[in-house]
């Protein structure tokens, strides 16, 4: 009997489009707010900031342009799960109106920078939002550490923590985009993400006949990470924007045959709060386009 969870891998792993990060955190929600045309004085409490994102995130995934058409999968803020779409559950809402795998944010921050990496901080509570997520329906998750300088001792001990994190993932039943981001402003980069792609092949060959997703910096190198996009362990290899702009960011995933899009800032870069509903829908749907296009390229 095909479960929703092997649909939805195959979906993930098939499909041609992208995946939408709409998973903006309590520090990086007053940014994409502002970003979106609501400053700080628009609210005074954490409660009505976060129901100041829940309604942007809400007017795009509601937008007719958002669709699995083009929208392979969607990560969630974890309180974006707990609310609702259209009278439904947003992971529900997802799969069931829009054809769209649902994924969760799994993280809680990252740790200063040690050996020239961020870890992800400990998180007691990933037990419970993993049995959370599963009551929901949600697919998978995603979490984020920062490669900040080609430190090897740094990088080795990230990836090792995104793949041990991840395997207690895979064992609760759901499947983890691991996420090791560069910093597109490291002074040695491109040296950072080959230190990068050899720590990930060994733990891609260690992990016996599990897979996992890999959420990766757009690289110097066009290609560079083409061995992963083949590995027999990785569903599918997709890109972060990183703080490069649409244009670039579409350019430099244009290079990389294999990898699709998980972009965040530039998913939402041509919307505005005050657009009346058809600009809106008119410039979400042109953005998704773009970020189609360079994905099947």
């Amino acid at each position: 009997m095909t479960t929703q969870f092997d649909t939805q891998l195959d979906s993930v792993a098939n499909t041609d489009g992208f995946i939408a990060a709409l998973d903006q955190s309590g520090g990086s929600t007053p940014k994409a707010l502002a970003a979106y045309g609501i400053e700080a004085d628009a609210w005074s409490t954490d409660s009505e900031m976060f129901d100041l994102v829940h309604a942007m995130r809400t007017r795009i995934m509601t937008s007719p342009g958002f669709t699995g058409a083009r929208v392979v999968g969607a990560i969630l803020f974890e309180q974006t799960m707990e609310r609702q779409i259209d009278g439904l559950a947003a992971a529900e809402y997802l799969w069931t109106r829009k054809q769209i795998v649902p994924f969760v944010k799994t993280d809680v921050g990252l740790a200063d920078e040690v050996d020239g990496v961020q870890l992800m901080k400990d998180n007691p509570g990933l037990g419970s939002l993993l049995e959370r997520a599963n009551a929901k329906g949600v697919f998978g998750t995603k979490m984020r550490s920062v490669v900040q300088s080609a430190n090897p001792r740094g990088i080795e001990q990230l990836v090792a923590q995104q793949f041990a994190v991840g395997n207690q993932i895979l064992n609760a039943g759901l499947m983890p985009i691991i996420e090791p981001e560069v910093n597109i402003h490291a002074a040695d980069k491109q040296e950072a993400e080959e230190l990068v792609l050899q720590a990930i092949s060994r733990e891609l060959d260690a992990l016996g006949d599990r897979k996992v997703i890999l959420k990766l910096t757009l690289p110097e190198s066009p290609g560079h990470y083409a061995s992963l996009v083949a590995h027999p362990n990785v569903v599918r290899v997709v890109a972060l924007s990183g703080g490069y702009d649409l244009e670039e960011s579409c350019s430099r995933l244009a290079q990389n045959a294999g990898t699709i899009a998980s972009f965040s800032r530039v998913l939402t870069s041509e919307i505005r709060a005050d657009q009346v509903q058809a600009e809106f829908d008119a410039a979400i749907t042109a953005t998704i386009e773009k970020i189609f296009e360079a994905s099947i390229t």
